[in-house]
């Protein structure tokens, strides 16, 4: 017996449905397709929520030098006048070093984070910005899983009927708040 639905594509189409699927949950937290393809996006998002919480505390903070362009109070390059040895001026930016914290994750977190990666896929939002999805998972999602206490359970199928010109089932998938 297969293990999970074929929902009439070959696997590769079948499993990049399904990733966009997932992706596109987990960005607007609700989606309507078809029952079928709902239980198999519900059984992935299901598990990758999982995943982040358990591994959303397993990074450390570490101070990271960091060489950059130094900004005016307009946010403007500073730039100096410098000599080459040749005898031409040029424009110089001028760098400043400065450490910040940055979280640095552990194997395992790290491990997860490549896994959710590889089940979901690249998004921008309307200002063309990247979306990071494995970043919602691990703060937003997982702390308001994690706070709630539930072990599964993350989503919710509402069926709202056939539909319209061949009949399929079709239902609501939707996180739970």
């Amino acid at each position: 017996m297969a293990k999970n639905r074929k929902l009439g594509k070959t696997t590769a189409q079948r499993k990049a449905m399904l990733r966009t699927q997932v992706t596109d949950l987990l960005v607007n937290e609700k989606i309507t397709t078809t029952l079928a393809r709902a239980k198999e996006t519900q059984a992935i998002a299901n598990s990758l929520i999982a995943l982040a919480i358990k591994e959303k505390d397993n990074f450390e903070m570490e101070d990271k030098k960091i060489v950059r362009a130094k900004r005016d109070t307009n946010g403007n390059k500073v730039t100096e006048l410098v000599k080459s040895k040749n005898g031409k001026e040029y424009l110089k930016v001028v760098k400043e070093e400065v450490t910040e914290k940055r979280q640095k994750d552990m194997p395992s977190r790290l491990n997860a984070r490549r896994k959710i990666m590889n089940t979901v896929c690249k998004v921008k939002d309307a200002d063309g910005r990247n979306i990071d999805i494995p970043a919602k998972l691990f703060g937003e999602l997982a702390e308001r899983y994690a706070t709630a206490g539930k072990v599964g359970g993350y989503t919710r199928i509402i069926k709202v009927g056939p539909r319209k010109g061949d009949a399929a089932e079709m239902a609501i998938l939707e996180l739970l708040k």
